[in-house]
């Protein structure tokens, strides 16, 4: 025991050295201090890249300014290429300009960060993972022989996909664009719809090895400061290799990991992301994705569309109902044909027994085997359609389902009424706006299923009863999971099942935002009196 404990104290000294160096606000490479000595400089990049291609390193030497050396650095991909020639042809040009100190490095730095350069914006690295960071997001270094502190030139730029309409979530009526996998077209697209200084866009970098920016968005003094401190102090806890997509940051920071229901909400439309930030919520962007998250969220946020909000309240609302009735049958229908066909053939009417009875005549399986293999068999369908490429899988899907519901039936395998109640789920299912939310009922749906093809119908509403007491339990950033109806909040309920007309919703829902004022008051349009009979004659 001596002999191991002498062991742990010699190792604890190098553990944390090696913690220091691995370890720095969510990842770091070598922290070192730049060299004055240029060469120095070049061969520590050169060799801490891996001496690759694609780091391009341009070096010059201004003959009558003293013959000061001075080398450009970037990445090749990552840069606009025409900012990079135009800063090259404007430090050709140095040499024949009057500058102080002609021979000083440190001389010729201060002029070259103050008046020589055009760029945009100018930084200075003193320090190898600032070089480094700052050409992996796209800049260009410029270091100087002599001179221990380099320059940063904003020159991002490089291939990336243009704005284009969102294929997960389109609306007939609305904005047409998109998010995109770049950080700073995605909040230009935030910016160009909140035009407000009080719009906050805190930047953090994430992952020890991707390096990944990210982005927290909210209005200042509508989004509530405890939840926005809450979420820096999630992100900020992050220690991860990499961050690839938001879905890494989302199981990072969610409030309860065993459940099917979400509790951060998704989305690639700037328009759902800027009303999000409007009514107090947080927007988190990572580069790399055009998914960006939204918290703290509620159940009911995940059935409402951005199309509720351009079209008539009426049909908004109408629509949100069937949303709602939708998600019902997607998690009952099946369980409740297994518990009624199983258990409680009384409730059915004479005639539809007798019909029910007579398709099942030839099937050697009991309701729930014959639920399971079609619901399994549409799964394996749905799955391969969206992996399939995208000139034959909607095809094969539709055909294969089509073919092997008729041959299925045919064969004696399944009932026809089990095919219709199969197909009608699944079409209610994609009523569902929100992806991870329909993901959720699909999920619960088999569970009902057991639970009545064992207990019947007092299986199912059991089952309903656990889920209903999970989801009041569940929390979205201290935010709970019913609100507004548990606990019941009358006043918030005017955009949950249906949709008032916006002159009626002059609050914020107070949930999210400690700031309710959303419009002023007496907004309902009053048309003018109909003129009178002695104007009309006249």
């Amino acid at each position: 025991m001596g002999i191991f404990r002498r062991w742990l104290q010699n190792r604890a000294p190098f553990k944390r050295k090696n913690d220091a160096m691995q370890h720095d606000g969510g990842g770091t490479v070598e922290a070192g201090p730049l060299s004055a000595s240029l060469e120095a400089n070049l061969q520590t990049v050169h060799s801490r890249l891996g001496a690759s291609p694609d780091v391009i390193i341009r070096k010059m030497v201004l003959k009558q300014a003293g013959g000061m050396q001075i080398a450009m650095m970037y990445i090749d991909g990552l840069v606009e290429t025409l900012s990079i020639n135009h800063m090259i042809a404007e430090i050709s040009k140095l040499a024949e300009l009057e500058f102080p100190e002609p021979r000083s490095p440190v001389g010729f730095y201060r002029f070259l960060k103050n008046y020589a350069l055009a760029a945009g914006a100018l930084e200075e690295a003193r320090s190898l993972n600032d070089v480094m960071s700052a050409m992996f997001n796209g800049e260009t270094v410029i270091l100087l022989d002599g001179c221990s502190t380099a320059l940063t030139a904003a020159t991002a730029g490089g291939e990336k996909r243009s704005v284009e309409e969102p294929s997960s979530q389109t609306v007939i009526r609305g904005p047409k664009e998109g998010f995109i996998e770049s950080l700073r077209t995605n909040t230009a697209l935030i910016r160009r719809k909140i035009k407000s200084p009080d719009l906050r866009i805190d930047a953090k970098i994430i992952g020890r090895k991707s390096r990944t920016n990210v982005a927290v968005v909210y209005l200042k003094g509508t989004a509530n400061d405890k939840v926005v401190e809450e979420i820096h102090k999630r992100l900020d806890s992050i220690d991860t290799d990499s961050i690839l997509e938001s879905g890494y940051i989302e199981e990072f920071i969610q409030d309860a990991t065993y459940t099917p229901f979400p509790t951060v909400m998704n989305t690639e439309r700037p328009d759902a992301a800027a009303a999000g930030i409007l009514e107090g919520q947080v927007v988190i962007i990572v580069d790399g994705t055009p998914f960006v998250l939204i918290a703290p969220v509620t159940f009911f946020k995940f059935f409402q569309s951005s199309e509720d909000y351009y079209q008539r309240f009426d049909i908004a609302s109408f629509l949100r109902l069937i949303r709602f009735g939708s998600f019902i049958v997607s998690m009952l229908l099946p369980s409740l044909y297994i518990a009624i066909t199983t258990f409680h053939q009384e409730m059915l009417p004479s005639t539809l027994l007798i019909g029910l009875a007579a398709q099942r005549e030839g099937v050697p399986f009991p309701a729930l085997v014959e639920a399971m293999l079609m619901e399994l068999t549409f799964e394996v369908l749905r799955e391969a359609g969206v992996r399939m490429p995208r000139v034959i899988g909607p095809a094969i899907s539709i055909v294969g389902a089509l073919v092997l519901g008729q041959a299925a039936v045919q064969a004696g395998l399944v009932s026809g009424a089990m095919v219709i109640v199969v197909s009608f789920t699944a079409i209610a299912n994609f009523v569902i706006p929100a992806l991870n939310m329909a993901t959720a009922a699909r999920l619960i749906r088999f569970s009902l299923m057991i639970l009545g093809a064992t207990l019947g119908l007092f299986g199912v509403v059991s089952g309903l009863m656990v889920m209903l007491i999970h989801m009041a339990g569940l929390r979205s950033f201290g935010i709970s999971y019913l609100q507004p109806v548990a606990p019941l909040v009358p006043g918030n309920l005017k955009d949950i099942f249906v949709r008032v007309p916006w002159w009626r919703m002059n609050t914020r829902p107070r949930l999210f935002s400690p700031n309710v004022v959303r419009e002023g008051k007496h907004q309902k349009p009053s048309p003018p009196s109909p003129p009178q009979n002695n104007e009309t004659d006249s």
